[in-house]
């Protein structure tokens, strides 16, 4: 299995550290880049981390932002490499239009996305597939986890 680690895990405003450890922890064991997009709802101090026991944190391939546009300036990306993933979409995130340079966006844990990018973005957003009524949402870590894994999945097809 090839790894094509040129797309990249963006969390958006997230608020639970856990949650984003996860995410860096991933990130480490295939190599591939964390981007945060402020605010955060916690302190991304060495010491906060350290505190939190997450001792690869050093290993991971970390970008910040102060906030979208300024993500959307910094990474020069293209619409079309946007991929945005949250609840309550059309579009099922098996059929996302994976890449090699794409961004694999996810809402914070609270909030979600902004409101306005349900419209700006709508032909760019998937969800994950949930068939129980009782569950409103799916870990960030454990969602952002399963859609890295199923995107090297499509680009080692490819």
């Amino acid at each position: 299995m090839v790894n094509k680690k040129q797309f990249s895990i963006v969390l958006f405003a997230p608020d639970i550290p856990g949650n984003t450890g996860s995410v860096g922890r991933t990130c480490v064991a295939l190599g591939l880049r964390l981007i945060l997009i402020k605010p955060y709802g916690f302190e991304l101090s060495e010491k906060a981390v350290r505190r939190a026991g997450l001792d690869y944190w050093k290993y991971v391939d970390i970008t910040e932002y102060e906030s979208f546009d300024e993500f959307l300036k910094g990474e020069k990306t293209t619409r079309d490499k946007l991929l945005f993933f949250e609840n309550n979409v059309d579009q099922d995130f098996y059929d996302a239009p994976y890449s090699e340079e794409c961004y694999l966006i996810f809402g914070s844990e609270t909030k979600g996305l902004p409101k306005n990018y349900y419209t700006d973005y709508k032909d760019r957003m998937f969800e994950m597939p949930m068939f129980s009524e009782h569950i409103r949402s799916l870990n960030l870590s454990n969602a952002a986890t399963a859609v890295t894994y199923e995107c090297l999945r499509c680009l080692n097809k490819a």
